[in-house]
């Protein structure tokens, strides 16, 4: 149990710290991952940026992830897209797909994006259920040219982290329970981080 986002950034940070000095690319998953970015990002000497991705919930039920959706326009679906209508799934990939363009107007202006071209890059999440959104932002991100890229995330069921770890050179996760419920249960304070907060910690040198 971690006592919130940045006391899983503070441990992320430990494992990472052989990048310090490496100039590491960190790129964090709006939003909840933002400020445990900023926190790692700070400890490593790095920058910090954000990798636009969006989990495409299902119809009826909006926390299960049958898919991702990334800045670029590309979708990725899960297997389990197909028990739903098709006309449901385009519903929810064209509804993500706005917000990921309204995040990068509101967020540009304070950030541009950085280019992760032969750069280290470490993107992060507090965690990871199916893996849908980090596959998409891993397979984004890989085919930009990084040097290297590595997963890091508080929680993830081993499943996940096996996943993850075809698409990364490295998957760093805290925490890798078989009785995997949601993300939420590994945090004490797992409250919702705002836009704002978003755009104040992209905004600043230092956290």
């Amino acid at each position: 149990m971690f006592r919130d986002r940045l006391d899983a950034a503070e441990r992320l940070a430990r494992r990472l710290s052989h990048l310090k000095g490496q100039a590491p690319l960190v790129l964090a998953i709006p939003r909840g991952a933002v400020p445990m970015g900023r926190l790692i990002a700070d400890a490593l000497e790095g920058d910090l940026d954000v990798v636009l991705v969006r989990k495409l919930g299902a119809p009826g039920n909006p926390e299960f992830a049958i898919g991702a959706v990334s800045e670029d326009g590309s979708v990725a679906l899960e297997e389990t897209a197909r028990r739903y209508r098709e006309e449901a799934v385009t519903r929810e990939t064209e509804r993500q797909r706005a917000l990921l363009e309204e995040r990068r107007r509101r967020y540009t202006p304070v950030r541009a994006p950085i280019d992760p071209k032969g750069r280290i890059v470490v993107v992060v999440d507090d965690g990871s259920a199916t893996g849908a959104t980090m596959a998409a932002a891993l397979s984004t991100l890989r085919s930009r040219g990084p040097q290297t890229l590595i997963a890091a995330m508080g929680a993830a069921p081993p499943d996940t982290v096996a996943r993850l770890e075809t698409l990364a050179d490295e998957v760093v996760c805290l925490e890798m329970p078989w009785n995997f419920q949601a993300v939420g249960q590994f945090f004490a304070d797992f409250r919702q981080v705002e836009d704002e907060e978003v755009i104040a910690l992209l905004g600043s040198e230092h956290g």
